[in-house]
């Protein structure tokens, strides 16, 4: 046993390409991106418990002329797609999830805005699959009158698609920078 421990240590302890062995303990950046994924569901989950709480009762609240609040709750996707179909809505979302988590493995730590945006992304995923999970259906109440009624995940999630789309395209403008021409 003494000798497997040695040889364990002595390969820890050299780095192996870019397959190295990492540290057990989370990098900064890590716990950064955590933060931020708390920090969406939170604040996603407290304006939902806000518009169960005060606007369900009222309904629909203008704002301005352009913009109200509306409970709604949605048992579908986006703009009401696939209504009542939440177990399968479970279910993509949390193969979805799964890939994406997978998927940002492979992005260098350098590349913030694919990070971040991922983050933003999972946030948002996992604030509605909280809804979807407890409720059956999603708590939407944010609605500008030309556009679907929406919440803060459902904000977070296409706004973090957006930088995940842009930091994938940067990384793409890197690699075909760096990529050898042929002669």
């Amino acid at each position: 046993m003494p000798a497997l421990l040695a040889l364990a240590h002595r390969r820890r302890l050299r780095a192996v390409g870019p397959r190295a062995l990492r540290p057990m303990r989370p990098s900064a950046a890590s716990l950064r991106e955590a933060a931020l994924v708390a920090a969406v569901v939170v604040v996603d989950r407290l304006t939902k418990v806000w518009a169960q709480s005060w606007l369900e009762p009222r309904g629909e609240v203008a704002v301005a002329p352009f913009f109200h609040l509306t409970y709604v709750e949605n048992t579908g996707a986006a703009w009401g797609m696939f209504a009542g179909r939440n177990g399968a809505l479970v279910g993509v979302s949390l193969v979805l999830l799964a890939g994406l988590l997978w998927a940002r493995r492979s992005w260098p730590e350098d590349n913030r805005w694919a990070r971040w945006g991922a983050m933003l992304v999972v946030g948002g995923a996992l604030g509605n699959l909280h809804d979807r999970l407890s409720l059956g259906a999603v708590v939407d109440f944010l609605d500008f009158r030309v556009w679907p009624v929406f919440n803060v995940a459902d904000s977070c999630i296409s706004v973090g698609a957006c930088a995940l789309a842009w930091g994938l395209h940067l990384e793409d403008k890197r690699a075909l920078k760096n990529a050898p021409t042929p002669p």
